[in-house]
């Protein structure tokens, strides 16, 4: 019996450690804003935003061209790394965001479109991916591996647009395609529906309610002791 056990947790343990080759990561908040990550090989940062920059013999001066393209789009970045895997070099940069309405048509995001709006009681959040046209192919061995587009959102999820795994952990979506399939122009279309409220409000919310709840029992019983030993004390001296 622990044969099909171990290979039912290997399989779980290997679906959560999928390694991208260009990824966006996004952490989006009821009002907007939020923080999203990008790492890519830096001939698919070439590729897919044209960033020609990424691919510069010198780390420095490719670490630069990325911090220098989302800084001119108006985020604030928080660290650009190079790191390794496989022998491959991947640059990575993390930023902050003050809508991510206004992400779509800047230098860092020419590939990417997302919009978040009101839809009655709810959010809704729409967005595509495409890679824009006219950019430099990266050569065939580097062509290979997985792209996906992931949001980590802040409420509960009531429906997604089909993301390849569903909702993860509660409020986790993504979609994802082949690196292949990416570069020939094959969309990603992203979309969810959730609360207006965030988690953590949400949280916060039933906890100061049942802070309330307990202090008007805890008021009750107070207030019954003191009646009842009113009552004993009266009829003990009439």
């Amino acid at each position: 019996m622990w044969r099909p056990l171990l290979a039912l947790l290997l399989a779980a343990s290997l679906r959560g450690c999928v390694a991208y080759e260009f990824e966006h990561e996004v952490w989006l908040k009821v009002d907007g804003s939020g923080t999203v990550n990008v790492t890519a090989r830096p001939e698919l940062w070439a590729a897919m935003k044209g960033l020609r920059g990424a691919q510069a013999a010198d780390d420095d001066a490719a670490l630069q061209s990325v911090r220098g393209l989302f800084e001119s789009s108006g985020l604030r970045v928080r660290r650009v790394t190079l790191t390794h895997r496989g022998g491959r070099p991947y640059l990575f940069v993390s930023a902050d965001f003050a809508d991510v309405n206004r992400l779509a048509g800047t230098p860092a995001f020419p590939d990417l479109a997302l919009s978040l709006r009101r839809d009655g009681e709810n959010l809704r959040l729409d967005g595509r991916w495409a890679r824009p046209a006219g950019l430099p192919d990266p050569p065939m061995d580097g062509r290979d591996g997985l792209m996906a587009v992931r949001f980590h959102l802040p409420s509960k999820v009531y429906a997604h647009r089909n993301a390849f795994a569903g909702v993860e952990r509660g409020n986790i979506v993504g979609w994802r395609e082949t690196v292949t399939e990416g570069l020939a122009g094959r969309p990603l279309e992203v979309g969810a529906t959730m609360d207006r409220r965030s988690i953590l409000l949400s949280t916060v919310g039933l906890f100061a309610s049942a802070i309330a709840v307990a202090a008007v029992i805890l008021a009750g019983v107070l207030f019954w002791v003191v009646r009842s030993g009113r009552r004993t004390h009266a009829a003990a001296n009439p």
